[in-house]
């Protein structure tokens, strides 16, 4: 994930962020571009951007499943991808950054202009469903 613009007292609190890898397919796909928001509260259900936290200089998106101790447990809408709490554990709240607000997704080649103005631009909504279907992945493994 890149990241423009810089969240933080005394800063804008919007930025845009671009979506690189396929841990949130369905909801979000490579190369989409997020409006975030900075500093707002995060509930389940939200998609986050977080820093990573074994490697802090890479920003990831997520959703936030629940709050535990320690922090947030995260997990990729795609379970397949991985590189989620199931692999590092909750994430300490200080690294989540900020919450995803909506996603542009850029024209592909050969989309019919129609078809694209009626997907390009979405809002991202939290989940209601995540935390029973988080639990219930949680079990499984």
């Amino acid at each position: 994930m890149r990241e423009s613009g810089q969240g933080g007292e005394g800063r804008v609190p919007f930025g845009i962020a671009e979506v690189h890898g396929p841990s949130m397919v369905p909801t979000l796909h490579h190369g989409d571009q997020l409006l975030i928001r900075y500093g707002t509260r995060v509930r389940p259900g939200d998609v986050v951007v977080l820093r990573h936290p074994f490697q802090q200089d890479l920003l990831v998106v997520k959703r936030a499943v629940e709050r535990r101790d320690g922090g947030w447990w995260v997990l990729g809408d795609n379970s397949f991808a991985g590189g989620d709490s199931t692999d590092y554990g909750t994430v300490p709240e200080e690294l989540v950054l900020a919450k995803v607000l909506g996603r542009y997704r850029p024209r592909a080649k050969g989309q019919r202009l129609p078809f694209w103005l009626f997907s390009a631009v979405r809002p991202v909504f939290a989940s209601r469903s995540m935390r029973s279907a988080a639990s219930s992945r949680l079990r499984a493994r």
